[in-house]
Order: structure tokens, then C-alpha cells, then sequence
């Protein structure tokens, strides 16, 4: 049996792309994973790396050689992982697979001439956090770097959906193929709404970027045919900032009788708990920057097998798959009165013949899908010489 390694820098009890990744691998290869931290299985040999923490000397003294075009001495300094390499480099893996551009140095301290690497890179690297000022100070030219460096190396490549590959083809000339990140198919029938109100509900990390205010305000706009769950992750890493924001955003949403903010769901309860809870998924993300604009999220494939309907704003992958399979509503804008102006239109018949489509739409996009992709494409590359 050939073997697999997966490298991981996140903890993949809150990561559901590379969770599914692994799942797809460990009945095929000897597999073992690199992260920081992972629910036990015996499927896999389970290799725990420590976090890097970012102190303050840590930050100012990477700072300066990521200004001063020193990529390699401040990855060493952000990415300090090189006392793990030597123990893995004794066991030799027919193939690793990296995860997102940072793992990517990391793994070709381990592969020898025989190992190949398969590069998933999730989101678009040389553009990731382009709306954050420090971002684009300090970080864009490192992962511009670490991709023109990296990538035309690696002897296959995946990302989230057609518009990113279509990205890296043009930047780096390198075709990724797709896998998205649906989850597992379930055999739900849709649960029809007879009466009002509507159940909306929104799923994810919280964070300020997302612009979560505007569901609020539109709550606000919304007549008592609609009611709003929140249903909240907050990262044990989230900054002081980040934890009062989220505070500030609770007390202002339980101003409203129709909206409840909840804490986190478990992977395997969220398309469950939505099947029987809610009636339709809402993504209302403005595009500030170019992986929010092509994004293809977790939430909207769940939201699909769980048999809801969707109200999405104007992004345009997202935008796609609910006008082609007719799955639900779409604004022209991403504001709170653009999207209340697409919802009070809706009739209930509109809504249950929305929730009857999402049946064709979760046949045809599930983690099995994704499965027959990855696993014949990492066949290839094992096999070619």
C-alpha cells in the first residue's frame, strides 16, 4: 500500500476541507497527518506539531525581513518547524499532500526525489487577505513568492472552484483540478414550509470581515415572516479585538426578538440540525476582496444537503449554483435593503419549489463527487515516473 502524508498548519477539528481530504485517503493509503491538533482515529497516524506563537518579538523581527524581500529567513522565523522534519524524512512517503501555500516549503524539506507532492490550495494565495492593509504590506509579495517558487514544482494542484483554478492558470500556468467542499450526500426529502414564518439561518466563523451587521439590518427591514438564527464559531485563536466584537455583535442582535445568535454546531449535527430546523440558508458577504468574490464556502454545499433553500448576494460562484439549479433567491446588491426587497417577494409556494430543486443540486455535488476526483488524480501522479 502506498504512503500518504497530509500537512496540515491548522486543527483540523475546526478545518471541514481537509477533514473530508483525509477521509477520502485513509481506506486507500498508509496515511499519516501533520496539524496541530485532530479528534483520535485509527485510521491514520496522527502527527501533532506544535503552534508557532506569534510573540511580539516573533511578529517585529519577521516584519522586517518579509519588507526587506528576505521571504526564506522570515519563513523560517513564521513557519519554525524544522525540528519535525527529520523525524519525518525517515519514513519516505510515496506522495504528500500540502495544504494551503504555507505548508509548501515545510514539505519539500521532507520529499526526497521519489515523493510527490499534490498541492491543495484551498482559496487564492496571492490574494488572500488583500482587504487588510498590514496584509498587503507585509504579505502579499511572501505568498506571491512562495507560489512562483512552489508551485510549478508540485506535480498536481486542487482549489475550490473554476474561477480560482482559472487564476492560477493565468498567474501560474499551472490548471488545478476542482474539488469543492461539499459534504457527504444524504438522502433528505425536502421539508416543505406550510405556514409562516420563514426560518433563515446562517452558519460559520464569525468574523468582522464577513460584514455579519448587514443580516441584522435586514432583520430590522423584515417583516415577522421571517426569523434569523446565527449559528457562531469563535476560534480559540481569536484576538482580544475580535471576542469584544463578537460580544458587541450578540447584544445588538438580541435587540431584536426574531434573531438568535447559538453557539457552534459539531460537523457531523450541521446538515442534520438544518434539515429539520430552517427552511432557507442566507450568504450575504460583500466581496472585499478577490477570495470572498470567487469564494465557494462550506455553508452553502451543508445548506444544499440539508434540503434548504438559499438567499445569496451577487458573489459569482455562489450566484451560479442557485440560479442554475433554481435553489433560491438572489440580490442585486450586497445590502441589508437589497436582499429584504428579494425576500418579501417570496411565497411560500416560491420557497418549497426552491427546497424540491436542492434534491439535483445535492446528487451532483457531494464530498463523493470530490472523492472520485482527488483519489483518481493522486492515482496518476503515483504512477507516472
Amino acid at each position: 500500500m502506498k504512503s500518504v502524508l497530509v500537512v496540515c498548519f491548522n486543527d483540523l477539528r475546526i478545518d471541514a476541507r481537509v477533514k473530508r481530504q483525509i477521509a477520502f485517503l485513509k481506506h486507500e493509503y498508509a496515511l499519516s497527518v501533520v496539524c496541530f491538533d485532530a479528534d483520535p482515529d485509527p485510521a491514520y497516524t496522527l502527527i501533532k506539531v506544535r503552534k508557532v506563537p506569534l510573540t511580539f518579538f516573533r511578529k517585529a523581527i519577521s516584519s522586517f525581513f518579509l519588507l526587506a524581500g528576505l521571504h526564506e529567513i522570515a519563513y523560517r522565523i513564521l513557519y519554525d518547524y524544522g525540528a519535525y522534519v527529520n523525524e519525518l524524512r525517515q519514513k519516505q512517503f510515496d506522495l504528500i499532500v500540502a495544504n494551503d501555500i504555507e505548508t509548501l516549503p515545510f514539505v519539500y524539506q521532507l520529499a526526497t526525489r521519489a515523493t510527490k507532492v499534490f498541492f491543495d490550495a484551498h482559496e487564492f494565495a496571492p490574494r488572500q487577505f488583500e482587504d487588510r492593509l498590514y496584509w498587503r504590506i507585509f504579505f502579499r509579495r511572501f505568498n506571491v513568492y512562495l507560489c512562483r517558487k512552489y508551485i510549478p514544482r508540485v506535480q498536481g494542484m486542487s482549489t475550490i472552484n473554476k474561477s480560482l483554478a482559472q487564476a492560477y492558470y493565468d498567474e501560474f500556468g499551472i490548471m488545478p483540478i476542482v474539488t469543492t467542499n461539499a459534504p457527504d450526500y444524504v438522502d433528505y426529502a425536502p421539508q416543505l414550509r406550510l405556514e409562516y414564518p420563514i426560518r433563515l439561518v446562517h452558519h460559520g466563523i464569525f468574523t468582522k470581515s464577513r460584514s455579519p451587521e448587514i443580516m441584522l439590518d435586514m432583520m430590522k427591514l423584515l417583516g415577522d415572516q421571517f426569523t434569523l438564527d446565527l449559528i457562531y464559531l469563535l476560534p480559540e485563536s481569536a484576538s482580544a479585538g475580535t471576542k469584544q466584537l463578537f460580544e458587541e455583535f450578540k447584544q445588538k442582535a438580541s435587540e431584536n426578538n426574531r434573531v438568535r445568535v447559538l453557539p457552534p454546531l459539531r460537523s457531523a449535527e450541521i446538515v442534520s440540525t438544518l434539515h429539520v430546523k430552517y427552511d432557507m440558508g442566507i450568504i450575504l458577504v460583500p466581496p472585499i476582496n478577490f477570495n470572498y468574490l470567487n469564494g465557494l464556502p462550506n455553508k452553502l454545499f451543508d445548506c444544499i444537503q440539508a434540503r434548504l433553500a438559499m438567499a445569496v448576494g451577487p458573489l459569482k460562484e455562489i450566484a451560479r449554483i442557485t440560479n442554475d439549479y433554481k435553489i433560491g433567491v438572489v440580490s442585486e446588491e450586497f445590502t441589508a435593503e437589497s436582499m429584504t426587497g428579494v425576500l418579501q417577494g417570496l411565497t411560500l409556494e416560491q420557497l418549497n419549489a426552491f427546497k424540491s430543486n436542492t434534491s439535483l443540486a445535492a446528487r451532483e455535488m457531494n464530498a463523493e463527487f470530490n472523492r472520485r476526483i482527488l483519489i483518481d488524480t493522486l492515482k496518476k501522479i503515483m504512477s507516472s515516473s
